[in-house]
């Protein structure tokens, strides 16, 4: 048997039943570890279950750096394990039983068989074109539904789109998971718009299909006002319209449960058995043996033909049914947040379906239509027909902002940066998780109730931070340690912040369609709220990294929350904040009102540095997939220079000198260029590395030189480029987090020194710069956030009065950007309760929180713990001047200065 490194594996939330339902995710292993996967089990209370096991990333050595796992999900804690008999790479046979196979079709299609269920798709109109459960065909015709209106005037007409699938292939093939990727566009008035991806997954030992579905908006914001968008599947009925049964999920594990002809409430009763069967979803006795005052008049009783379910707020969803079409919808008992999950069918089989995040995402909508007739249709809405029309024009109308100095001008006074044409959702994308579970049955509420909750969460396994840590992955951080007053204070401010965002999360409400998973950057202390109207200061759009700080917090703390909340990001800023076509692909879009109307389109913000560790920890294929989109994202800027606006020098963009800034740019390249080589093994992405970090190298100011020229078929900065320009945001997105990781890949001397020499000069003194370059430097900012790239230098140099130097800039920090009432150097973190008239809903506020300065507290705080945790001081300036280093009083100040956060 192989050895492998101890590999426990957990579930992040407790399970809310133990329905049999897919679950997919990453593991990293030491560098030298593993050369080759074997055959794995996941080995837990209940026994050993075979997963699917596959190789996502390598070391340069060549052996396993990261890699994927699919199966059903465990109930529990468990531990990979070679699987009895296999050996590396061998893939050893499981029971034919408990296997996955694919079978072509001969028009392109495909069928894939589990022990569970077969799925049939094809190209065309209703791609899923049956799913079947012991024999029977329990769903046909699965297909993506859509309308839109030539205007946003929700009286206008609307058009029904056609959505065709043309491409059909498997994407990745496993004993225990299939992955279908379907492919195809919206057909409107002749014209084809909105590319669609679906991707199907089959997992052996569950009735469920795990279903992503990506969509890419190329249509034009002026033509097209989408108002619907779902997917709907047909579900055959043989039973008598009694013993059909539809069930729509409330918010906390319950559901409506409803038959198509009710024989609950009569004036007469049927029997007891009668009613608890029909409930319960079991068949009913034989009409002989009901009641004969029911049974004799059973057509006097109404079919429900259809049932709808709308959530079109984060606040509350309504319910109603009706006979037909031509008849009024009757009110039923609504709610609060409907978990997005339902089911129609009968005695003989049905089909569940559901939408993850269903409230998060309004408006959205589950329907059940022709109850009464051969086959119902049960449709789960992205965006509900019952909603406005989507509008994605831009919001404003240009304010006269018609030349650079105009538009520079405006971005002195509200922060936006504007510029005719660039504020176009055309290329954006968004990405949702549904499900379709089919059944031989009507489920019992247990287990319908299980299999809603496994939709509105999927379970999530994941290694834990400790097992994380030890394989060396993703940089310089370490688990979460209180060993001494000091640390425990640092530790409760970053539990302040990860708190402080899940709340505002909620009591602000940020969700919907395209905002869920975004935060919002800054906060308006006069109005209580965030700037969510004013330019730049809105929504945050990966602005100063905090996805990277959400994803850290995680690999060192293993808090659930903060994974949802850091996945969720990914998932929006990912999708929704970058172009995936159009003349902007590649790039993403500045923090702005609008997701993407901001004119600064920057590698920045369309950073793989941002979704590497969604990735890596889920294997999920939407994301490997958005990672290969930017894995040569340095072609977007021959489009779009980003610094067109503030240039003192004559540049246009060229293949052989193409301008990279040594920062924002550098580290995005960096990120994307890592990840390409760690997976596929991309020659031309490491050349790109390797090229990079020997020019960098060469240059004499290093990092200092600001901006390079690099040449595109060389793949080469021209290095006898002679100036120094500093940005104070040139390692805030990424570059501090991911040079660590290529210097411990990459042995390139010059790189390394130029690295060491930019982490020990930005918080140099002014005469030790002068000493290097002349005279001080400047542009200098952000130095709490910079504190980290000192602290980098220290280490390496095991200098502890620099360690202290770096404590001391995080800790107090000094310059423009920082002052007394600002988070760094403020003792007091707590919340303050405001309600009345002031504000529109009570708020709990910590008006001193912007998310550039918690992102930035978070990840220097975070690497300075690793770093130099060691050198930290006894005394926190900012706590009175008390030492807290085994002083009881100071560590009470240190306590009582987090109780804001109780």
């Amino acid at each position: 048997m192989t050895s492998l490194p101890d590999t426990g594996i957990r579930l992040l939330e407790p399970r809310e039943g133990g329905a049999a339902v897919p679950a997919q995710w990453g593991v990293p292993w030491p560098r030298g570890a593993v050369r080759e996967l074997p055959a794995l089990d996941l080995v837990g209370e209940d026994g050993a279950a075979p997963v699917d096991s596959w190789v996502t990333a390598r070391w340069p050595d060549g052996t396993v750096k990261w890699s994927g796992h699919a199966g059903l999900a465990p109930t529990g804690e468990g531990q990979l394990l070679p699987r009895p008999g296999a050996g590396a790479g061998t893939g050893a046979s499981v029971a034919e039983s408990v296997r996955v196979r694919i079978e072509e079709a001969a028009d392109g299609g495909l069928r894939v068989v589990s022990d569970r269920l077969t799925l049939e798709v094809g190209p065309g109109t209703a791609p899923i074109r049956a799913l079947r459960v012991e024999g029977r065909e329990v769903g046909v015709a699965g297909r993506l539904v859509a309308s839109s209106a030539a205007s946003a005037d929700p009286r206008a007409p609307r058009r029904e789109h056609e959505v065709r699938i043309d491409d059909v292939r498997v994407e990745r093939a496993g004993e225990q998971q299939a992955v279908l990727r379907l492919a195809g566009r919206h057909e409107v008035d002749g014209e084809s718009v909105l590319p669609v991806v679906l991707r199907l997954y089959v997992t052996a030992g569950t009735p469920r299909v795990r279903i992503v579905h990506s969509i890419v908006w190329d249509a034009d914001p002026e033509r097209l006002f989408l108002t619907s968008l779902g997917l709907r599947v047909q579900v055959p009925l043989r039973a008598a319209p009694h013993d059909r049964h539809v069930r729509l999920a409330g918010g906390h594990g319950g559901f409506l449960t409803e038959a198509v002809q009710g024989v609950t409430g009569l004036r007469r009763d049927p029997g007891e058995e009668v009613r608890r069967a029909q409930v319960e979803g079991r068949p009913t006795p034989p009409l002989m043996e009901w009641a004969e005052t029911v049974s004799g008049r059973l057509r006097f009783v109404p079919c429900w033909d259809a049932w709808t379910l709308r959530q079109l707020s984060p606040d509350g969803y309504t319910v109603a049914k009706r006979t037909d079409a031509d008849h009024p919808w009757i009110t039923a008992p609504g709610g609060a947040r409907s978990r997005g999950y339902a089911f129609v069918g009968d005695v003989h089989g049905g089909i569940g379906a559901g939408l993850r995040d269903f409230w998060r995402l309004h408006p959205t909508q589950l329907d059940v239509e022709g109850a009464r007739g051969d086959a119902a249709t049960l449709t789960v809405w992205m965006y509900s027909p019952s909603a406005e029309p989507m509008d994605l024009r831009f919001f404003h109308d240009g304010l006269g902002q018609d030349t650079f100095e105009d538009q520079l001008e405006a971005l002195e006074i509200t922060y936006e940066d504007y510029e005719p044409g660039f504020g176009d959702a055309r290329g954006i994308a968004r990405t949702h998780e549904l499900v379709l579970d089919a059944v031989p049955a009507t489920p019992s509420t247990e287990e319908l109730s299980a299999l809603g909750a496994a939709c509105a969460l999927p379970p999530q396994p994941a290694a834990s931070p400790e097992r994380i840590r030890a394989a060396g992955v993703f940089g310089i951080w370490a688990p979460v340690d209180r060993s001494t007053p000091q640390r425990a204070h640092l530790e409760d401010r970053l539990l302040f912040l990860r708190e402080h965002y899940l709340r505002e999360v909620e009591q602000r409400r940020w969700y919907g369609f395209w905002d869920h998973g975004d935060v919002m950057h800054t906060y308006d202390r006069d109005r209580h709220t965030w700037r969510y109207d004013v330019g730049g200061y809105a929504w945050d759009n990966s602005e100063l990294s905090p996805d990277l700080w959400l994803w850290t917090d995680f690999l060192r703390s293993g808090d659930a929350a903060v994974f949802r909340l850091a996945e969720a990001m990914s998932r929006h800023t990912g999708e929704v904040d970058q172009y995936h076509a159009g003349p902007f692909v590649g790039l993403g879009t500045r923090h702005n009102v609008q997701h993407f109307g901001c004119s600064a389109k920057q590698l920045r913000v369309s950073s793989a540095v941002y979704r590497r560790h969604h990735f890596f920890l889920t294997a999920d294929e939407r994301v490997g997939e958005l990672l290969d989109e930017v894995a040569a994202s340095e072609d977007a800027l021959l489009r779009v220079d980003a610094t067109r606006k503030v240039r003192t020098d004559v540049y246009a963009p060229d293949r052989a000198a193409l301008a990279i800034g040594l920062g924002t740019d550098l580290g995005a390249l960096l990120g994307a260029w890592l990840t390409a080589w760690e997976r596929h093994g991309d020659a031309d992405a490491e050349e790109k590395i390797r090229g990079a970090l020997a020019g960098i190298g060469a240059l004499r100011q290093g990092f200092f030189t600001g901006e390079a020229l690099w040449d595109l078929e060389a793949r080469r900065f021209d290095t006898t480029r002679e100036r120094i320009q500093v940005s104070h945001l040139a390692a805030v997105f990424g570059l501090a987090e991911i040079v660590p990781e290529l210097l411990d890949l990459v042995d390139d001397e010059g790189f390394a020194r130029a690295w060491d020499e930019y982490c020990r000069y930005y918080l140099a003194t002014p005469e030790e710069q002068t000493e290097r370059f002349g005279a001080p430097l400047t542009g200098i900012s952000l130095i709490p956030a910079y504190s980290r790239l000192l602290a980098q230098h220290a280490a390496s140099a095991e200098d502890p009065e620099l360690a202290a130097r770096a404590w001391d800039a995080f800790l107090l920090g000094k310059g423009d950007q920082v002052n007394s009432d600002s988070m760094v150097a403020r003792a007091d973190w707590s919340l303050t309760s405001v309600d009345g008239p002031t504000v529109l809903e009570p708020v709990l506020e910590a008006d001193f929180l912007g998310t550039n300065g918690a992102a930035q507290y978070g990840l220097s705080a975070i690497a300075n713990l690793a770093l130099i945790g060691e050198h930290l001081p006894a005394r926190i300036p900012y706590l009175d001047g008390n030492d807290v280093g085994d002083d009881d009083d100071g560590a009470a100040a240190i306590a009582s200065a987090g109780e804001g956060r109780r």
